[in-house]
């Protein structure tokens, strides 16, 4: 169980960029018992999902934010040798991620606790277009792709995306979820894009793909979607992994 205000403290010493202090609320959350997957979706994640708020907010600098990131990636990656590791599934996922370094961050948080869960895990991060991640897929033939982080500017190259892997057909069976950015704001979005589930965290990413949590069946309608849809003048490539 996280203590009281441990997620407080280390949003602290991350927004003032201080990395002793930060890692000092980690390694004391940690002796106080608490597991490291536990750390990572109650003390890591609601931080990263803050720093997120506070910069479309404007209420950090963009100084602070790269510092409080930098600084919770840094330790997501010494944490990430001391997470579990299951049974394997002999399951595959494949993540990849918007650009930016806070969609970065939440795509790996993703890829270590399904990692640890037995899966194998490919993290693609961002800036491929859409041509490198469909190959990609077609090579490594994951049983999901999961896509964390979008804006409002790419939302309809998301979409595209999710058609053009529907309409070439190379992998029936692969399940397309999304997360974070723009997914986590606009209610129904993910079933716009024609995307088969949406999970609002990573513990919730990982219930889905275990079958433990419901996932709402949806009709694919591609070139036929609802009224509500983000568009854009000229869509891009969608560069998000």
């Amino acid at each position: 169980m996280i203590r009281e205000n441990v997620v407080e403290r280390y949003l602290d010493g991350l927004l003032r960029g201080d990395r002793k202090d930060s890692r000092a609320v980690i390694e004391e959350t940690l002796q106080s018992g608490t597991t490291t997957s536990l750390v990572y979706m109650e003390v890591v994640w609601p931080a990263m999902v803050e720093i997120e708020n506070l910069v479309r907010a404007e209420r950090i600098t963009p100084s602070q934010e790269h510092l409080a990131t930098r600084i919770n990636r840094t330790i997501v990656d010494q944490l990430q040798n001391k997470l579990p590791r299951r049974q394997a599934r002999n399951k595959k996922i494949t993540i990849c991620c918007a650009p930016e370094e806070l969609q970065e961050l939440g795509g790996q948080i993703i890829a270590d606790l399904f990692e640890s869960d037995g899966w194998e895990v490919r993290f693609l991060g961002g800036g491929l277009t859409n041509d490198d991640i469909l190959t990609f897929i077609h090579e490594y033939a994951p049983d999901i792709l999961l896509i964390y982080g979008t804006s409002p500017r790419q939302a309809p190259s998301v979409r595209q995306f999710i058609d053009r892997i529907k309409e070439v057909d190379a992998h029936p069976n692969l399940q397309i979820m999304v997360s974070g950015g723009l997914f986590n704001r606009a209610e129904g979005l993910w079933q716009e894009i024609g995307a088969d589930a949406f999970a609002a965290t990573a513990e919730e990413a990982l219930e889905i793909a275990a079958g433990s949590a419901p996932v709402e069946p949806i009709a694919r309608m591609i070139n036929r979607r609802k009224k509500r849809r983000v568009e854009q003048p000229e869509e891009q490539e969608l560069k998000i992994a």
